[in-house]
């Protein structure tokens, strides 16, 4: 009897120390839309199952890709590394960043173009000499730095995904629901950045318009995609694109039909929906270990849009053995290329075989 009554002091003392433990985060109460129906155009299929895999078993985490004018695959890795693949299958490891490269575009220069979540924003020469073009702006410091894309007339659009948390704490900042992301542009002939959106939810994935006219941005945690005008009558104006997307929206990119491609590393959690509007509930989660938290679904998914914000189509694998956490998908040549963030390889499928395009 007695080790019984030891055991339960112990117990409360574990759960009284547990509660008295400060929170990593300082949760808001959000409530989010009720999800939408997976049905019509967003109907589960297996697409993504016809999907090539490329440096299988060689990559871990090939979160972002592009390709180069040989068809020259490059890729960032979770160990820091920017990897090449090459046409014939050969993968070597280009460079290490020191960080943890992630969204990455050539521009007109024939310059790698990062966005490291660590190290800010970086240009790669073909030499692998690397620049750091910026790290802060208005005085804050990039914590996050995620996605970018290019302008014409060679502007640069990158996202600050969280100004508090970083890269391996993203979910801390999905439980505390707080604004701390901001959409960025860098301009190469001043070497300035400014801030074109702040107070985003998790700022993330960024494409320019064909025309030049608006970008695109998506914004994760309130499941939406908003769009920023650059020129035109509506020129620093920002609206919603896409709202109630049926997942946690990462990195887009345009292809040469104007088609945006929006990559989703799981769908919605229920779990996390019902915790949103409750921030004390979230403050006691957070400080679980993440083994406990809410997990994201093994899952593979990609959806177009039109112009005007409209689904044209979905890739699925439902089942997220073939290609799953999907991170980026990037159009180039005829084809869709899909990075993942833990997944160790890359997916490539011809857009002639996806339904429903008219290629």
């Amino acid at each position: 009897m007695k080790w019984l009554m030891g055991a339960g002091l112990l117990l409360l003392l574990l759960m009284g120390g547990f509660v008295l433990v400060p929170s990593p985060v300082d949760a808001l109460a959000w409530q989010p839309p009720a999800p939408v129906p997976m049905k019509g155009l967003l109907a589960p299929n297996e697409y993504l199952r016809k999907a090539e895999l490329l440096a299988q078993g060689q990559v871990y985490g090939p979160e972002d890709t592009t390709v180069n004018s040989e068809g020259v695959i490059f890729a960032g890795t979770q160990d820091g590394y920017i990897v090449r693949v090459f046409p014939d299958g050969r993968v070597d490891n280009w460079l290490s960043t020191g960080g943890r490269p992630l969204g990455l575009v050539f521009d007109q220069e024939g310059n790698l173009i990062v966005a490291d979540a660590w190290k800010g924003l970086l240009s790669i020469a073909q030499d692998g000499n690397i620049t750091v073009l910026a790290r802060e702006a208005q005085g804050i410091p990039f914590r996050f730095t995620d996605d970018v894309d290019i302008a014409a007339d060679g502007r640069i659009y990158f996202t600050d995904a969280s100004s508090r948390f970083h890269q391996p704490d993203y979910q801390l900042d999905l439980l505390e629901m707080r604004p701390h992301g901001r959409l960025l542009r860098y301009s190469p002939q001043t070497g300035e950045v400014e801030v074109l959106i702040g107070n985003m939810y998790f700022a993330n994935g960024v494409a320019v318009a064909p025309d030049d006219d608006y970008v695109l941005v998506n914004e994760t945690w309130k499941y939406r995609i908003l769009r920023y005008w650059i020129k035109g009558p509506k020129a620093g104006q920002t609206e919603v694109f896409a709202d109630n997307l049926p997942g946690f929206p990462d990195n887009l990119a345009v292809d040469e039909k104007g088609r945006f491609w929006v990559a989703f590393p799981t769908l919605r959690n229920a779990s996390i929906d019902t915790l949103h509007p409750k921030p004390w509930l979230k403050e006691l989660v957070a400080k679980l270990p993440k083994s406990l938290q809410p997990a994201p679904q093994k899952y593979g998914l990609a959806v177009a849009f039109d112009p005007d914000g409209k689904v044209i189509t979905s890739l699925h694998d439902t089942q997220g053995e073939h290609l799953q956490e999907i991170t980026s998908v990037n159009p180039r040549d005829g084809y869709l290329y899909f990075g993942s963030l833990h997944n160790d390889r890359i997916g490539r499928l011809p857009l002639q075989n996806i339904p429903g395009l008219g290629e």
